[in-house]
């Protein structure tokens, strides 16, 4: 089973928030220091200005490190999947996280299949899966229900059951709904409690093993080893008092996730 990192878990070190945002090249090298074997490029548009040589020199990193990239962008527009699609060529990608919706653009499922049979050409020419990520906006029986009239081993489901929550959709819930159709594990864990003052509750991120992700049976039902499924670690880390502190716990969260996943896939 491979595992890795997404570019999620370097969500504040790789942003304009520090001094120094780390580079793509620069979370490759932490993901092969932490023993990943893969890494996903996910939500990360400046992945769309990079030259052909920037995005060869990419490919070549990984490739030297051992490591497999994954592409994710959003949505099911023809024009940008297209691009992330040429993109995914360049660097030798083979799956590509996406959802149904992106922003003002929220086809229904018969558009939303449509779109998708319309891309199946190509997915299938270029050996590309797409995942399609369970998420609050859209509803997991809605989103299967999609995924079940393609009937296609190249679209199937990115797997996050902490989004899910949100829509007061229970993780064991949403697992066994998906497990069949599942090629990409999106792994964080996640509290759901009481905000302070006893008024309404926070959906918030933790290490993992401490939450409420039902990581261990989620591993024996999807079966990721035996079905070639990579795990990604994600996280939700909030801002903490400063840039130094934020950037030092998201580096914690992320050795220990990846200590965690490896003993629980080894």
């Amino acid at each position: 089973m491979a595992i890795g990192l997404s570019t999620y878990a370097f969500f504040w070190r790789g942003s304009t928030q520090v001094e120094a945002p780390m580079t793509l090249a620069a979370m490759l090298e932490e993901t092969a220091a932490l023993g990943g074997d893969l890494f996903q490029i996910c939500d990360y548009p400046a992945i769309e200005s990079l030259t052909a040589a920037e995005l060869e020199a990419l490919r070549e990193q990984a490739a030297r490190l051992g490591i497999r990239l994954e592409l994710g962008t959003r949505g099911l527009a023809r024009e940008p999947l297209e691009r992330y699609l040429d993109i995914a060529e360049r660097l030798d990608v083979r799956l590509l996280r996406s959802m149904i919706y992106s922003g003002d653009d929220r086809p229904d499922a018969q558009q939303a299949v449509q779109r998708l049979e319309a891309l199946l050409p190509r997915l299938r020419r270029q050996g590309v899966t797409l995942a399609l990520e369970t998420y609050e906006q859209l509803p997991v029986d809605a989103l299967m229900a999609v995924i079940e009239q393609v009937d296609d081993a190249h679209v199937g489901i990115c797997l996050d059951p902490a989004n899910c929550v949100a829509a007061l959709e229970l993780p064991g819930t949403v697992i066994a709904r998906t497990a069949a159709r599942v090629v990409n594990l999106h792994i964080k864990d996640f509290h759901f409690t009481r905000s302070p003052g006893w008024v309404g509750f926070q959906l918030t991120g933790c290490p993992l093993g401490e939450g409420l992700l039902p990581l261990s049976d989620m591993l024996a039902r999807i079966d990721p080893a035996g079905r070639g499924i990579g795990a990604v670690i994600e996280h939700w880390l909030g801002w903490q008092d400063d840039a130094a502190t934020t950037c030092r716990l998201e580096a914690e969260w992320t050795r220990h996730n990846m200590n965690l996943l490896r003993s629980n896939v080894s």
